[in-house]
């Protein structure tokens, strides 16, 4: 999908319930000044320092290729400053079946404390979902740091993540010994070389990544001019035929006598770069703990060590939210796991999944009806708990007995986990 995003216009619909309230909203000049003073707002609403000069110009070259929206308050101290905002764009998301859906990828939602509690929030969201609507994306997706406020705009959480603490004094390595090699490389020979095609090959594995580039892959490495920048170290793993298939950033941290690795990320295109680069980890003299945060709920190294209490899981919790905007396209983009006939009646407050669609698991085709055949499982919900089944990592049996789905046939709940459940469970190693 080709869009020329940064430059598509603002709402008019929010636009227009802005300005009644003497607020303007509109779509940031690609220029130093403004940008500047967006970058700003936005650390001002996550409370963040302010930002060095190499990040400074990092955020304005990935302003280039973002829609990056303000709202202006012009009787303010400093009506140069955003009162609000919000950033946007398209990325590409795995979902089941090793496919790929555009995504409308939404980030930097910030109100200023002085606007709090005047809609502000709602008409930036409602200006997206709309934006993204009119120009054919049929889903949107964010990452959220407050989990009660994207419910009313039909998100859902649709891939979990959790932090894993490995005592490598117990996890002793019983799983494969891969046939590759791990290299020890400088941070640029992966950032500039072959990681962004590992990263690409490892997405299309997992529903709920996405595909990105720019600011976001090369943060991964550190910043110039922040403390971790030297402290990151690179491993990468070459295959027999010596083809890079995946790496792992780290820093060592001594804490006390001991010292604990702390997992950046861990990128494996492959089962055995997987292997190689956790077996590596696991196995570094003079460390006693390894620490991976942002990480799947599953991970196959808890079946790789002799003792399966040495990794620990923490602080599962939601990652990536996702809002179909287009049932049909959504749907007819993933695979589905088994044969199945099914009719989904949405209700949608926003209006856009709103109806009874027919999806032939079998086939992958969807259709609006106004009736359900005969045969066909029936199931309701609303547009939020379509969005939590979407990548097959939630149960809708769990969701029924939770009373979010009502089962309209008897064995609807069963035969639709059977159709939806992901083999891979859904997963997002970024933050966006």
């Amino acid at each position: 999908m080709t869009i020329e995003v940064p430059h598509v216009p603002i709402d008019p619909t929010s636009a227009a319930n802005l300005a009644n309230r003497g607020l303007r909203f509109d779509v940031v000049a690609a220029e130093p000044e403004a940008v500047e003073a967006f970058q700003y707002a936005v650390a001002r609403g996550f409370l963040d320092s302010r930002e060095s000069a190499d990040e400074k110009q990092l955020r304005y070259d990935r302003s280039l290729e973002r829609r990056n929206s303000a709202v202006r308050d012009e009787s303010n101290a400093d009506p140069l400053i955003p009162i609000a905002t919000i950033s946007s764009w398209i990325s590409d998301l795995t979902v089941p079946g090793g496919r790929s859906i555009p995504a409308w990828s939404i980030t930097s939602v910030s109100v200023a404390p002085t606007h709090r509690r005047r809609g502000i929030a709602r008409d930036l969201l409602g200006a997206e979902l709309r934006t993204a609507a009119s120009l054919g994306v049929p889903v949107a997706i964010l990452t959220v740091s407050e989990a009660t406020i994207y419910g009313r705009f039909g998100f859902a959480p649709s891939a979990m993540s959790a932090d894993w603490t490995i005592d490598t004094t117990r996890a002793k390595w019983t799983g494969p010994t891969p046939g590759g090699r791990v290299h020890l490389v400088s941070s640029e020979a992966v950032r500039d070389g072959s990681g962004r095609d590992i990263v690409e090959a490892a997405r299309l594995l997992t529903p709920g990544q996405v595909e990105y580039d720019g600011h976001l892959f090369e943060r991964q490495f550190g910043l110039p001019g922040k403390p971790e920048f030297d402290a990151y170290r690179v491993a990468r793993y070459d295959d027999e035929a010596g083809v890079p298939q995946g790496f792992v950033i780290y820093k060592n941290v001594r804490l006390s006598d001991t010292w604990t690795v702390e997992v950046q990320n861990l990128v494996a295109a492959t089962d055995d770069a997987y292997s190689a680069l956790w077996r590596y980890l696991f196995e570094l003299d003079l460390v006693r703990k390894v620490t991976a945060n942002l990480r799947p709920i599953v991970e196959p190294f808890q079946w790789q060590i002799q003792d399966a209490r040495g990794a620990r899981k923490t602080g599962e919790r939601d990652h990536l939210w996702t809002r179909i905007l287009d049932v049909k396209a959504a749907l007819e983009a993933r695979s589905f796991g088994a044969a199945g006939t099914f009719v989904l009646d949405i209700t949608d407050d926003l209006g856009f999944a709103e109806g009874s669609w027919l999806l032939d698991a079998g086939t992958g085709t969807v259709q609006k009806v106004d009736a359900v055949p005969v045969g066909a499982h029936h199931l309701a919900m609303s547009a939020n708990e379509l969005a939590a089944i979407y990548l097959g990592g939630t149960s809708i049996t769990t969701l029924v007995r939770a009373g979010r789905i009502r089962e309209l046939s008897d064995g609807a709940a069963a035969a639709a986990d059977a159709s939806f459940r992901s083999p891979v469970t859904p997963w997002l190693s970024i933050w966006f």
